[in-house]
């Protein structure tokens, strides 16, 4: 199969499978990942966040986030490794919709269950890109096509889910009012006793609440919206690390540093060497 390399010689693309590819151990891969669960079942940890699945399903992943999948049984995929400077998903938004839908998104389960005709489908679509992979002649916009064809197809199915999973559960207004009022304060307020009380809710309510409709608590939402907008930052800009932290409001780049490093496992340094600075970043200036 063809190596498409970075300059740092990181794979700007490449499929495996199960059979070859363990996920039984923590990792931190610089590409975005796309699993298509063909069969089995178990569960998947993202950084913090865990959850339990069954094939057929699609799991996502972003650049340097900590995965591995435990208790697994028969379990058996196809994963799709990208990164950011092969398909940038913030420079194809319009395209594929899939930045803060299938990647980016602290609210959502980073996962798709589709049916079998979507299985077979998507396998069809997984086999193109394969095969044009494997092709020594292979054309980078003909595989960043079938990879373009793929996210925009795994968001359209995933927005479809989200519209059918809102009209069988009722949508908690506290907890709509909580997600934008962080969006909105999270540079900040960082204690979620803060945000009950805009809310007009005990700090107990809150996170019960919280953990009910988001599977998280406010306090891991906080740090993750944090996080999250480091990221960001550090892929989508070109400002340093101390700029970054003073728009993060830190008093400090160490203090900053640490912080990340305690959720990420990497210092921000790190992860933007590995992640690279997208091209999004030069076309704003």
């Amino acid at each position: 199969m063809k190596n498409i390399l970075s300059e740092n010689g990181e794979h700007l693309i490449s499929i495996n499978k199960s059979e070859n590819y363990s996920l039984e151990s923590p990792v931190q891969l610089s590409q975005y990942s796309i699993i298509l669960v063909h069969k089995g079942e178990g569960i998947y940890h993202a950084d913090f966040a865990s959850f339990n699945f069954s094939g057929p399903t699609i799991l996502f992943s972003t650049p340097l986030q900590t995965i591995f999948i435990d208790q697994s049984k028969d379990l058996e995929y196809t994963i799709i490794h990208f990164h950011g400077d092969f398909y940038c998903i913030e420079a194809h938004r319009e395209e594929v919709a899939c930045n803060g839908l299938l990647f980016n998104n602290i609210y959502l389960e980073p996962s798709l269950l589709i049916s079998e005709q979507q299985h077979n489908d998507f396998c069809k679509l997984v086999q193109n890109l394969e095969d044009e992979l494997s092709d020594p002649d292979s054309s980078e916009m003909i595989l960043k096509s079938y990879l373009q064809v793929i996210l925009a197809k795994c968001s359209t199915a995933k927005l479809r889910t989200m519209e059918k999973e809102t009209v069988v559960l009722a949508k908690d207004e506290k907890m709509e009012q909580f997600r934008l009022l962080l969006d909105e304060k999270f540079l900040v307020l960082h204690k979620p006793n803060d945000y009950a009380e805009i809310l007009a809710i005990s700090p107990n309510t809150l996170t019960k609440k919280s953990v009910k409709y988001f599977g998280k608590t406010p306090t891991q939402l906080i740090q993750d919206r944090l996080i999250l907008e480091a990221k960001k930052l550090l892929h989508l800009t070109t400002f340093s690390i101390k700029e970054i932290a003073y728009q993060l409001q830190f008093n400090d780049e160490y203090y900053f540093s640490r912080f990340f490093k305690k959720y990420t496992q990497i210092s921000p340094q790190t992860f933007r060497n590995k992640g690279g600075i997208s091209k999004v970043a030069y076309l704003s200036k």
